[in-house]
């Protein structure tokens, strides 16, 4: 496999993290890193050898050493900055939500597909091996009954938002909000684990800067009903669970899962289910399975896997727009 010559976009703690296990899978190096300012961008790449800091869009996205880029900007930017990198050739790799609505989703897709490259959005739990598992024990379960998904952790940003600032995680103009940083990571396991839902409500509790704080979502299937809990105003200790008949499978959380347990419906007894110790870097799998996408394009395997991610991502997407939308929460996208 070729090392991809990486360029990122963003310098906040997720794009540190992303940058340490794209260099630990030994498939990247980081050739540049963008930032509006030269400081900040030097700053981040120096621990990481970057070759360049690049204060100007156009000539960091039109770079001609650049293979792929990682795009970790506010939500609410990741459209244009993506098409921008699609437009120039160049695999994207785009944080969660990738996307604020469908019609986004179905343009970049379009666009990759045109310009022969890899787009995808780092939803980075549903490539745990862990998560894997866990869909694996729901897929043996007999007549499921339902599931409660739950993320829900205190953000000190929402400090800000009470001395009466506005940060971009809480801010309508850059597609802030709870349901968007930790509810897109319970709708991704429920869609991944029990298919798209036939209805999406979101009963959402908004903060002073008309973004949501934190919320209920509940989608509803044909049979039975997968309740979200999540939010950034309030931390939960609360396990997520999977309903059936004969059995409740309990897991930590439904990102970074370290147990998994069976229980008895009808005793209450407890059996551990063995897992996969986790990656020390939560993105390191992620990183891994994306360079080898980028690195197998060509191949009709790695095609299928493409094609069967972007529908994934687009299925969440779809319900994400009608939680929002559920809740009268507006962005900037002109929808």
């Amino acid at each position: 496999m070729s090392v991809l010559q990486l360029g990122v976009i963003g310098t906040s703690s997720i794009s540190d993290v992303f940058v340490q296990a794209a260099l630990e899978t030994k498939a990247y190096e980081l050739k540049a890193v963008y930032s509006r300012s030269l400081e900040k961008a030097k700053s981040f790449g120096e621990p990481y050898h970057a070759k360049e800091a690049i204060v100007d869009f156009d000539a960091f996205i039109n770079h001609k050493e650049l293979d792929v880029l990682y795009i970790a900007s506010p939500n609410g930017l990741h459209f244009e900055q993506t098409i921008a990198g699609l437009n120039a050739g160049k695999h994207i790799i785009v944080e969660k939500p990738a996307f604020t609505n469908p019609d986004q989703w179905e343009e970049a897709s379009q666009l990759a597909e045109a310009k022969g490259v890899v787009l995808v959005e780092a939803a980075r739990h549903i490539h745990e091996d862990n998560f894997k598992k866990v869909k694996e024990e729901i897929q043996s379960l007999d007549q499921i009954q339902g599931a409660t998904l739950t993320y829900m952790k205190y953000s000190s940003r929402y400090d800000l938002v009470l001395q009466g600032e506005e940060p971009n995680i809480f801010s309508t103009k850059f597609a802030g909000g709870a349901l968007m940083d930790l509810g897109i990571y319970t709708l991704y396991a429920a869609v991944s684990w029990f298919g798209e839902p036939e209805e999406a409500h979101y009963f959402a509790q908004k903060v002073r800067t008309g973004v949501d704080g934190k919320g209920t979502a509940i989608l509803r299937y044909p049979d039975y009903d997968v309740t979200l809990l999540f939010g950034k105003t309030a931390t939960s200790l609360l396990p997520s669970e999977i309903y059936s008949i004969d059995k409740t499978l309990r897991v930590n959380a439904v990102v970074g899962i370290a147990k998994l347990e069976e229980i008895n419906t009808r005793d209450a007894s407890v059996k551990e289910v063995p897992i996969h110790p986790a990656a020390e870097n939560t993105l390191y799998e992620e990183a891994r399975v994306f360079a080898a996408l980028i690195n197998t394009f060509d191949e009709k395997d790695t095609q299928e896997k493409l094609k069967e991610w972007t529908a994934l991502g687009k299925a969440v997407n779809r319900t994400l727009f009608k939680l929002r939308k559920s809740a009268d929460l507006s962005f900037n996208d002109g929808q």
